[in-house]
């Protein structure tokens, strides 16, 4: 008997939810479950039913599995070293004490981009204390500008887990991903900010005592320098950039081929195999490149950009900067040093398991033919808009009802990931990600362990949290998915050679 692929999907997610909120089963197991549930359902051959699931599991570890650990490293060496301190101090000075909050926000923003959301809010919430003990004032913005700043670039800027993983599910270039995921993520930062000013004088909220221990405050000089601190998170994303843009400033001698000699090849791939246009332009490039077929000038540079700007090398090379800036602040002895290294991939190993068990059930997703089906139940649309909204809805509905951001990405964008296989967006489906990263904002409250961070560490109730904490993120969802439509619209970036 054939289930029809909506009634699989409906399992699928209720599997997912159901065992995390219901049985508190760990995120991985939970996946790992519905993505072999979904799978054994699905059509396929009988014995590779259980095989495909450990395949895709695989490719995706491969992915993401080295970026996501080697991230979990550099993270812990700024924390360690003093770097991350020495950031939040640049933008204190360079913005002046009466703009604290703004600092505290482009702090937040550019820390949690390798460094996980609640660490980021431990190391800062100390400066916002610090701040209201001088001017007994703004307390509630100067941690809710935290929050904004480290919220938003967690859900749109790799290499932060859940970005990340979209980066790789639908199939997006890295460096687009972190270019239009900053993009997105600053206006609504701003609003963010604008929000905290609004909050702080409307709930009028004063700084409490709380039992969280804060961390040693350094001087000066035992901080690294503002340049070493900041190099490694800032020469990955030139590395990888500098690659995305060769490859982009390439497309006007492939589109040249294409039009040329390829456009039969295309037509077929395409017709025949279900491919794709940038899959069967891609497939192609690489074959060129094989048999020492020159594609211009730019394509000739993007194959050494390709090597420097993979994003595995890029964070092995920052991997070995943060490392050497942490030895070189706190000299530890190369067993301490083995042991920050070893107790960061602890945390990053549990973060690959589950992204990898999300991409496996995203797969499973697309064996159940999930994309065909809600198509044919919301008709054609030319526009694309109605993914953009069903990839929002499903985020914010699972983030409603699990409190993960992560999770709600991983599920949101193994779904969009099967609605649109095959298929050529008439934009690029990096706003596809930007849509999801903007609902999985949606609705954080007690099963949230975000909530939960901000509540404690800041010294608020329940209540005030969720009149500030919660309404924050539900701002900066709506306005950085409004910046998406309005990029699809400004910037559409489709893939297609006819543009």
């Amino acid at each position: 008997m054939t289930i029809p692929p909506l009634v699989i999907l409906a399992i699928g997610i209720i599997t997912v939810l159901g065992l995390i909120i219901f049985f508190r089963v760990n995120a991985f197991i939970a996946l790992i479950t519905a993505a072999v549930i979904v799978s054994l359902l699905a059509p396929g051959a009988t014995a590779e039913k259980i095989t495909r699931v450990a395949a895709a599991f695989g490719g995706a570890a491969g992915g993401i599995g080295i970026v996501i650990g080697l991230a979990a490293v550099i993270g812990k060496c700024m924390m360690d070293s003093g770097a991350a301190d020495r950031v939040v101090r640049a933008f204190l000075g360079l913005l002046g004490e009466k703009r604290s909050p703004w600092a505290l926000m482009g702090s937040g923003y550019v820390l949690a981009v390798p460094v996980f959301f609640d660490t980021v809010f431990y190391l800062l919430v100390p400066l916002a204390r610090s701040f209201y003990r001088r001017t007994g004032g703004n307390y509630l913005k100067c941690i809710l500008a935290i929050a904004a700043g480290g919220a938003i670039t967690h859900t749109l800027v790799p290499p932060t887990p859940g970005p990340l993983l979209m980066a790789q599910t639908l199939g997006i270039d890295l460096g687009t991903m972190i270019m239009v995921g900053a993009l997105v993520a600053m206006p609504a930062a701003v609003a963010g900010i604008v929000f905290a000013g609004i909050a702080d004088k409307k709930l009028d909220i004063p700084m409490r005592q709380v039992d969280n221990e804060e961390p040693e405050q350094l001087s000066d000089d035992q901080l690294p320098s503002l340049f070493m601190s900041l190099l490694p998170v800032l020469l990955p994303v030139v590395m990888i950039a500098i690659h995305t843009i060769a490859d982009t400033m390439s497309r006007p001698e492939v589109d040249a081929m294409v039009n040329g000699d390829w456009k039969a090849q295309i037509a077929t791939m395409v017709d025949d195999e279900g491919m794709k246009t940038k899959d069967a332009i891609d497939k192609l490039k690489k074959s060129a490149q094989a048999d020492g077929t020159s594609l211009g000038t730019w394509w000739d540079i993007s194959q050494y950009t390709a090597v420097t700007g993979n994003p595995n090398l890029a964070l092995l090379i920052s991997t070995i900067i943060a490392l050497w800036v942490l030895y070189q602040q706190r000299k530890p002895t190369l067993d301490e040093l083995a042991k920050v290294v070893e107790t960061s991939l602890m945390s990053g190993g549990v973060i690959i398991l589950i992204t990898a068990a999300g991409s496996a059930f995203g797969a499973m997703l697309k064996a159940a033919n999930i994309g065909k089906a809600i198509e044919e139940t919301f008709g054609a649309d030319e526009s694309g808009l109605i993914l953009l909204f069903i990839g929002f809805a499903v985020a914010a509905l699972l983030k409603i009802a699990q409190g993960s951001s992560t999770s709600a990405m991983i599920v949101g964008s193994a779904m969009l990931a099967s609605m649109i296989a095959g298929k050529d967006l008439p934009y690029h489906p990096v706003y596809l990600a930007t849509a999801i990263g903007s609902g999985s904002l949606i609705g954080s409250w007690m099963n949230d362990s975000g909530f939960w961070i901000f509540t404690k560490m800041g010294g608020l109730t329940e209540i005030e949290s969720l009149k500030s904490w919660t309404i924050l993120l539900i701002v900066l969802g709506l306005v950085s998915m409004t910046m998406t439509v309005i990029l699809v619209f400004a910037m559409p970036m489709p893939l297609s050679p006819a543009g």
